[in-house]
């Protein structure tokens, strides 16, 4: 893959189930965290760096930010669309998420994560993205 062909993205669909609605018939608000999960592995996996990929090449790489604002509510049994996009990837992981309405295509709620690679072995944080990364996305 070339410099060309960056940023990645890829897309994953999700109903809204029962047990993510309020007694208003809304999603609450911290589901939208487990819809941006299903498409940052979806994402992931578009290079290959999905997280057992991640657990096997030595580097664990959590959270350290995350940002949501939400447009609209979702509803119970309504279809979704989580697109994902690989804003930066040189010193740790930006991924920005869209969540639309499958029907509509109107936007429900936006927002990026943050990750950073750790040395699983030494638990040491690493200030550049190991040379995995690179590799998988193809830059070196």
């Amino acid at each position: 893959m070339d410099r060309a062909r960056l940023p990645l993205t890829a897309a994953a669909r999700v109903e809204v189930p029962f047990h993510d609605v309020d007694a208003m018939n809304v999603c609450w608000h911290g589901h939208y965290l487990k819809y941006f999960e299903i498409g940052r592995a979806a994402l992931l996996r578009t290079f290959d760096y999905d997280y057992p990929a991640m657990q096997a090449s030595g580097y664990l790489w959590p959270i350290v930010e995350a940002h949501l604002k939400y447009v609209r509510p979702a509803a119970y049994g309504q279809a979704l669309e989580v697109r994902t996009e690989l804003l930066e990837f040189e010193n740790r992981l930006k991924i920005g998420y869209e969540i639309v309405d499958v029907a509509s295509g109107e936007r429900l709620t936006k927002g990026y994560t943050i990750q950073v690679a750790v040395c699983a072995a030494t638990r040491e944080l690493q200030f550049v993205s190991p040379a995995v990364v690179f590799e998988k996305l193809g830059q070196r």
